[in-house]
């Protein structure tokens, strides 16, 4: 029979990524960790992790037998702490991934009364608009942008698709003109996120609910949707941009609407995290955060839009 013990150690390497550390994190010697987890390996008869001098990596076997067991080892320290502490008091780190804008559009002040509320909590944000895997990069919690997918994650959705439209600054439109149909993009510079062939496609649902797609040239790419619309409003092209990004500026006349007839479905927002049960005091205390503030009635349109 394994050691339970080797097994909590094991789940410590994969959320830590080596084994100096999880060594590091546990107070143990690097090579002591290294050789129960092997002991564990030898025991079950299969190979757990990949290891290389850069990182470690679940093998097939690992991952699934991960998955089986991270809820257990994080229910079980859970309760240990608990009773230790006396108090149900959420506390430890929390690895939260988000796209790279978040922070332009969810106050800091909502985390800062967080961690107030929660002093034993520690949070860290990896911000990007590139996808992480959960278990590989050690996140607790994602956002996501899109329909939810069988990943097997749990997912919640936060925020309803809405419609995102073309815009481009006046001053383009006076340069080049405005397309007349979505045939005439094929003339005109585009502001897209970046694609390897130098071409992108875009995909519109028209007037009469029919989806359309165009293929457009970028001449300007960039990784973040606020990198986007700023690139938009300097002129540099027409860019599809979710309507809160861009609401304050059409407003304002530094934007105007480029054949509003056609719209490409918005992706809304999802929390996504990947145990299903006994999910740390931490980790529940910040995502009952999100859902309580991007579901208050009082909570502004246009941050809701724009999350994605």
């Amino acid at each position: 029979m394994f050691d339970l013990n080797d097994v909590a150690l094991f789940v410590q390497v994969v959320r830590s990524g080596s084994f100096a550390e999880a060594a590091r994190r546990l107070g143990m010697p690097s090579n002591t960790v290294s050789r129960r987890v092997q002991q564990l390996e030898a025991q079950l008869e299969s190979r757990l992790l990949q290891r290389s001098t850069r990182k470690l990596t679940l093998t097939h076997a690992g991952q699934g037998f991960y998955e089986r067991c991270v809820d257990a080892v994080d229910g079980l320290m859970e309760a240990g702490q608990e009773l230790m502490m006396g108090s149900e008091e959420p506390s430890g780190l929390v690895r939260i991934a988000a796209m790279a804008d978040f922070f332009d559009f969810f106050p800091m002040e909502w985390v800062a009364d967080f961690l107030a509320a929660h002093p034993r909590v520690q949070l860290d944000f990896v911000l990007s608009d590139a996808r992480v895997d959960l278990i590989a990069d050690r996140i607790d919690v994602a956002f996501r942008g899109g329909p939810l997918q069988d990943s097997g994650y749990v997912g919640r959705q936060l925020l309803k698709n809405d419609g995102d439209g073309m815009v481009a600054s006046p001053a383009y439109i006076a340069a080049r003109g405005a397309p007349a149909s979505l045939q005439d993009l094929a003339h005109h510079d585009s502001v897209s996120f970046a694609h390897p062939s130098g071409m992108t496609h875009w995909r519109f649902v028209g007037p009469d609910g029919i989806e359309e797609h165009v293929q457009v040239a970028s001449r300007f790419n960039a990784n973040t949707a606020q990198a986007l619309r700023r690139a938009t409003v300097a002129g540099l092209g027409i860019a599809v941009l979710p309507s809160a990004l861009s609401r304050l500026d059409l407003e304002a006349g530094r934007l105007v609407r480029v054949l509003p007839q056609y719209q490409r479905a918005g992706f809304g927002l999802n929390v996504l995290y990947p145990s299903r049960r006994q999910l740390p005091l931490a980790v529940s205390a910040f995502i009952g955060l999100v859902m309580e503030k991007l579901e208050l009635k009082a909570f502004p349109a246009q941050l809701k839009q724009t999350c994605q």
